[in-house]
């Protein structure tokens, strides 16, 4: 370039119109972008820091002060943390799993699994205890109770006329007997409450005397003889044993009779929740001797059990 004197220089800026200042062309830099830097150094004509023109474009300073304007939102927190709630839309299940596993770790459980493990452990012993149950009652099935007629006694028999309730002549029954019987509880866990039906004397179809067992309870592993009087008394017999004739000599008395009952045993294994039931039908075929009165008459191949 070639100097120029001073009075080129006056004279040119006389000739030059006035010219409306020119506006500042302002940069703000971020202390981190280097790049930026080095851009505008760059846009010098000169190529140097030092020269006094510097030029940027317009679009050069869109985007510088766009990034300079996040990058100051970017210093100040509040701005932040509001980009990054903005930005984060998963934020809230992410919460959601953090609050599950902290009340995991400090040991708290919802409602609906409480309810799942209540009913689990409800079920769960519901199937243990009928489980048990069962085994006990199919354990109680190979106890049965033992029941053996041993004998019978006769201690009294009379036939003698008289007048039945209707007021027809009648020859009139009256039979005093005794019946032992021998009752066994096997079971070595549990006890049992024995009952039974009447005991009954017949003759052929006709109903000659009746008895009682007393009911009772029988404990495990224990036995017991059982004495029950069967009774006739006054009992219109309407010619069913008119070949009889006690008058002219008893010894050569001989009635057939059949003895019939239901022995009922019943064991409450598990209180009333498990029960187990034993039923011992037995029908005895007895004689009924005059000669043998006062005496045991044996029945323990007598009897038939069911």
């Amino acid at each position: 370039m070639h100097a120029k004197s001073d009075s080129e220089v006056t004279s040119m800026e006389q000739s030059t119109p006035p010219r409306s200042p020119r506006r500042p062309i302002y940069y703000v830099q971020s202390p981190s972008n280097h790049d930026v830097e080095k851009m505008s150094y760059g846009s010098s004509p000169m190529g140097s820091p030092g020269h006094p023109y510097y030029h940027c474009s317009p679009i050069h300073h869109s985007r510088e002060s766009s990034t300079s304007r996040f990058s100051a939102s970017l210093k100040n927190p509040r701005n932040l943390s509001a980009w990054k709630r903005l930005h984060r839309p998963s934020d809230d299940g992410d919460d959601d799993s953090d609050d599950g596993q902290n009340d995991a770790a400090l040991g708290k459980t919802s409602p609906g699994r409480n309810v799942r493990l209540y009913l689990f452990f409800a079920l769960l012993f519901f199937v243990l205890f009928t489980l048990f149950s069962l085994i006990l009652w199919g354990a109680s099935k190979s106890y049965k109770p033992q029941v053996v007629v041993k004998n019978i006694v006769f201690e009294s028999f009379n036939i003698q006329a008289g007048v039945d309730n209707s007021g027809v002549a009648t020859d009139m029954l009256s039979l005093n007997s005794t019946v032992r019987i021998h009752y066994r509880n096997p079971g070595t866990f549990f006890g049992v409450h024995v009952t039974s039906t009447p005991l009954e004397l017949h003759y052929y179809q006709l109903k000659v005397a009746t008895g009682q067992i007393k009911k009772f309870y029988q404990a495990r592993k224990t036995h017991r003889t059982i004495s029950t009087v069967v009774l006739g008394s006054q009992v219109s017999l309407y010619g069913g044993i008119s070949v009889l004739d006690v008058r002219g000599n008893r010894e050569k008395v001989a009635v057939p009779l059949n003895l019939t009952f239901v022995v009922r045993s019943r064991a409450y294994i598990l209180g009333k929740l498990v029960k187990s039931k034993f039923y011992k039908r037995i029908r005895c075929s007895v004689t009924l001797r005059g000669s043998n009165l006062g005496k045991h008459s044996n029945l323990t191949e007598s009897c038939v059990y069911h």
